[in-house]
This record gives C-alpha cells, sequence and structure tokens, in this order.
C-alpha cells in the first residue's frame, strides 16, 4: 500500500477517507514533529535563518559549525567530528579519501559507502569476518554498524588484522543517538574492534536534523577536514544543529520513552518466535509476508518493501517510535496476538 502524503509523516495517517496508525520510518525518536524539538528548532531559525550557501572554507563563517562539532565529538565520545549537509556526502568524503587503498566490504554495507565498483560480498558479517584474511600490510575495512533490517548488531572483535593498520570505517546512521544508550557505536567499537575506528551516520533519524557526521580520533579528523569535499559543499542549516545542541533534556525524555515502549511492545507480544528485534533498537521484523496487507486491512500501516531482492518478498517490521502512546501500542498488540 502506498500513499502520497501532502504534510508530515505522523503516527496517524489520513489516505482515502480512512485514519491508520503508522508503526514505519526512521525517526525513532519522535522529534520530526515533536512540539518542542520544533520551536527550538524555530528559534535558530530566528537566529541563524533559513540556510547558508557559503562553504566551510568562506572567510566569513557561522561560528556555530565548530561549535556543534567540538559539541557531537563530546557527546559520542570522539576526539573530533565533522558535520556535513547529509550522511550521505560524510561517508562519501571518507570513502574519497581512501581511494587506492585496500578495500574490504562487508556484506551489506550501506551504498553510500560504496566507491566506483558495487561490492559483491554476500551472506553473514560475522562468516565474512571469520574467512577474512588477516590482511594486507594496510587495509580499509567498510561495514554497517549493524542490519536495521533483520534486525542484528555486528560484534567486530572477531575482525582479524593488526589494529595499528586496519582502519574500520562504519556506518551507524541507525544507531547514532538510538543504541549503546543513545551515544551510538563509536566508543564501543573503539574497545571492541581491532582497528582505527572512523563512524559516519546520517543525523537525520533519531537525531532529527538533516545533517551527517563522521567522528573520529584527532589526527584523522583533521586530514579529512582538507578534503575538497568538505570544504567546497555547503553546510547543513545552522538552525539544525541549533536544535542538536539546545535539545540535550528532550532527546534523554524521548529515548527512556522509547525504551519504555518498547519494553511495554516486547512484553505482551505473543507468538514471539515468529519474531526478530534487538534490544534498544524498535525494529520488531515479522516472518509472514503478508502481515502488512493484514494489518492495513484493520488501520495499522508497517514498514513493508522487498529486500535484498527489489522482486522478492515483502520484508515486515513493525517499527515504534517515543511518540507512540500506549493506547496506540495496545490497539496494535490486540490486532497482532489476535492474528497469531
Amino acid at each position: 500500500m502506498n500513499i502520497k502524503l501532502q504534510h508530515a509523516i505522523q503516527n496517524r495517517i489520513d489516505a482515502g477517507g480512512r485514519r491508520y496508525l503508522y508503526f514505519g520510518g526512521t525517526s525513532y525518536l519522535g522529534l520530526a514533529t515533536h512540539p518542542g524539538f520544533m520551536e527550538c528548532y524555530s528559534k535558530g531559525l530566528q537566529r541563524y535563518g533559513v540556510n547558508n550557501g557559503t562553504s566551510r572554507s568562506n572567510n566569513i563563517q557561522i561560528a556555530l559549525y565548530e561549535e556543534a562539532e567540538a559539541f557531537a565529538a563530546a557527546r559520542f565520545g570522539a576526539e573530533a567530528a565533522l558535520i556535513l549537509s547529509s550522511g550521505y556526502l560524510a561517508a562519501q568524503l571518507c570513502v574519497r579519501a581512501y581511494v587506492g587503498r585496500q578495500l574490504a566490504y562487508a556484506p551489506g554495507t550501506h551504498p553510500a559507502l560504496w566507491s566506483d565498483e558495487v561490492p559483491r560480498q554476500h551472506g553473514s558479517v560475522s562468516a565474512w569476518m571469520r574467512e577474512l584474511p588477516a590482511g594486507p600490510a594496510e587495509r580499509i575495512v567498510l561495514s554497517n554498524t549493524l542490519n536495521n533490517l533483520m534486525p542484528e548488531r555486528y560484534d567486530f572483535s572477531a575482525l582479524p588484522g593488526d589494529a595499528h593498520k586496519q582502519l574500520l570505517l562504519a556506518d551507524d546512521s541507525h544507531g547514532i543517538g538510538l543504541l549503546d544508550g543513545g551515544i551510538g557505536a563509536y566508543t564501543r567499537l573503539k574497545t571492541e574492534a581491532p582497528a582505527r575506528i572512523v563512524v559516519v551516520a546520517s543525523m537525520a533519524k533519531a537525531l532529527g536534523v538533516d545533517a551527517g557526521i563522521i567522528l573520529g580520533d584527532r589526527d584523522t579528523v583533521a586530514e579529512l577536514r582538507k578534503s575538497v569535499v568538505f570544504n567546497g559543499a555547503s553546510p547543513p542549516a545552522a538552525a539544525a544543529l541549533y536544535a542538536f545542541m539546545n535539545s540535550s533534556d528532550l532527546y534523554g525524555r524521548q529515548w527512556q520513552q522509547l525504551q519504555e515502549n518498547q519494553h511495554y511492545f516486547s512484553k505482551y507480544l505473543a507468538n514471539q518466535q515468529n519474531w526478530s528485534y534487538i534490544p534498544e533498537l524498535p525494529v520488531f521484523r515479522h516472518t509472514d509476508v503478508s502481515l502488512h496487507h493484514q494489518l492495513a486491512e484493520k488501520g495499522i500501516l508497517i514498514s513493508s518493501f522487498p529486500y535484498p531482492d527489489a522482486s522478492g518478498p515483502l520484508l515486515n517490521r513493525v517499527v515504534l517510535n517515543s511518540e507512540h502512546t500506549r493506547d496506540e501500542l495496545d490497539r496494535l498488540l490486540d490486532i497482532l496476538n489476535t492474528n497469531e
């Protein structure tokens, strides 16, 4: 069921003369339409305007950008950070910086991290790591930090190779602001993976702002900052970063509410052998490819699309967010548990 909306995507969708409850998307903390977050964003708009089309190498700069990078680095446990206009651009900046190096792609790596050739790896990430040779003298390992579709969190402790000679470039778009207590994967990877760590991520999912981020050690980020991609591209809207920096309490409350929603939903969900989910990630995958159609008939919309083959069966997932009410969860649970 495909629907084109003329307004923001929210937990209640009116379409075809009917109101649906929506359990999908990636606004995990519910910030995209949260009144408090929008109010903070509006204050940023009043102060900084709608956009800033100048590059980061311009002689006149808005101080907020470097302040936001220092703030983000401290928040997510890194020595330094760069912020760009999108997660895709942040990832491509890093990939281009390592062109000519030995690249090792994990299965399912997001296309934002692809170079000129499409990676051919298949199967599980854990099996791929077991088969990966100890390596050339130096290499770049590219991977997502998790599979948000299945869902599965990856453990990189088994990654072979010399920690001083390889770099793990990891996409944490679906983890940052959400997993590992809300700080994302960077600090965990620093202790877990035998490699230097660079994390890239979209900030448009749990964090609710249209921007991309790179996290790493001070020297690595300093080198990436010299990139023509970073210095030639326009930055994200300063108002968005103002909201990011001035909503720490709201982020904390929304994260806590999401944990409560996920705990409640998983506690009362029947026949859990038919579901796949992991702690902290509010994504619940069901084995029945017809679930989407069954729920739509009863006024519930979920995330449903074919994966990994675009012509294959539907991958059906219930996605919770912080703004789902107890009544909405109960309605979904009643329908799911009755169907089971």
